[in-house]
This record gives structure tokens, C-alpha cells and sequence, in this order.
């Protein structure tokens, strides 16, 4: 009998399923929850996409240079090129589709006369960040809703899962958001986050 105020007990889930055994408390809810999120984070790209009116590679490209900013590192073209796994011409109408709307300008590079940089302007950094304020103070609540502990552990478990599904080295996208602490490439989508830095 339950006592009063209190809820039941979990029971483990011994619905089936097709890769792993649900017969324990661990991983199968541990793993379920983890697709509930790739899936809600798919879910908000998708409306990201919508709202700003991009497809997927013009906010992978986004996310990078507003990533290579914030390290205050310069773009160039190939440097885009090579990061999103497209070709020169790929790249030349990426920037033209971006530059058009107002998101990033070409500059002359000053330490390359003969080169060009890429920058993101300022109505893209407001944009986006009007966009995604919202979620991402929503997210730095839960974040802070841990402990030191709770952290350390959940840290833990998503570098080591990244480890898990990173292709081995040299295989897979040239084109991976982040980096384990092994040092190998997490997949693009594999690693939870906001989609902007």
C-alpha cells in the first residue's frame, strides 16, 4: 500500500524492444530519455528553420560562424567549405543566399590582402538571439536546477555517449558540432545543445 502524499513506485518497463533488453532500471530509461530529447531538439531545429526562413545548411553555417566569432577566429570561404562538406561553388551561393539577407558580410582579410573573411552581422546575432532567448533561458534553468554532482554525472554520460557514437576517426562528416574529450568527432545532431553558440 502506498503511503499518503506519496506516488508508487516505478515498475521497470518490460515492454519490448528492439535493440536492447528492458527488463532492468537502468539503460532503457536512461536511453529513452535521451531519444526524447534528440527528438524535441530535431523538433526545435525544424521550427528554427522555419522561423528564420533557412534551410539546414545555411544554419549549420550560422552556428559556425558565430562559433568561429566567439573564439575570435577568422573564416574564410574554404575554411566554410571544408567545415560543411560542400564545394566552392556550394559555398559561393551559401554566402551569396546569406549575404542577400543581411546575415554575414565578406570583408578583406588583414592578415591576407588577397583573401576574404566571413562575418556574421549584427541582425543575424539579434535575430537569433530573439529567436532562441526564450528556450535558451529555459535551458540554463534546468541546467542550474542540478547540483555539483548531478553536473558531474550528466557531463560524464553525454561525452561518454558522444564517444559512443562518433564514427571512428576519419570516418563519417567532416562536419561534426563538437568534439569528445577523447578527441574524436561527435556526430552533427548526436550532441544535445542549442543550435547556435
Amino acid at each position: 500500500m502506498t503511503r499518503p502524499g506519496r506516488s508508487p513506485r516505478p515498475q521497470p518497463d518490460s515492454s519490448p524492444s528492439y535493440w536492447y533488453p528492458r527488463d532492468g532500471w537502468g539503460e532503457a530509461r536512461t536511453l529513452d530519455a535521451v531519444r526524447r530529447f534528440l527528438r524535441a531538439d530535431e523538433a526545435m531545429r525544424r521550427k528554427l528553420q522555419r522561423d528564420m526562413d533557412m534551410n539546414e545548411t545555411d544554419l549549420r553555417a550560422v552556428r559556425y560562424l558565430a562559433a568561429a566569432q566567439k573564439d575570435h577566429r577568422a573564416v574564410a570561404p574554404r575554411d566554410l567549405s571544408r567545415e560543411l562538406g560542400i564545394s566552392t561553388a556550394s559555398t559561393t551561393k551559401l554566402l551569396d543566399r546569406l549575404e542577400t539577407a543581411g546575415r554575414l558580410r565578406r570583408v578583406q582579410n588583414p592578415a591576407d590582402r588577397r583573401g576574404l573573411r566571413i562575418e556574421l552581422t549584427d541582425h543575424v546575432h539579434t535575430e537569433v538571439h530573439d529567436t532562441l532567448g526564450g528556450m535558451h533561458a529555459r535551458m540554463r534553468e534546468v541546467a542550474a536546477s542540478l547540483d555539483r554532482a548531478e553536473s558531474a554525472a550528466v557531463v560524464r554520460f553525454l561525452d561518454a555517449l558522444a564517444d559512443a557514437v562518433a564514427p571512428p576517426a576519419g570516418e563519417g562528416d567532416a562536419d561534426a558540432d563538437a568534439v569528445s574529450p577523447s578527441g574524436r568527432a561527435a556526430r552533427p545532431g548526436s550532441t544535445p545543445g542549442p543550435p547556435t553558440a
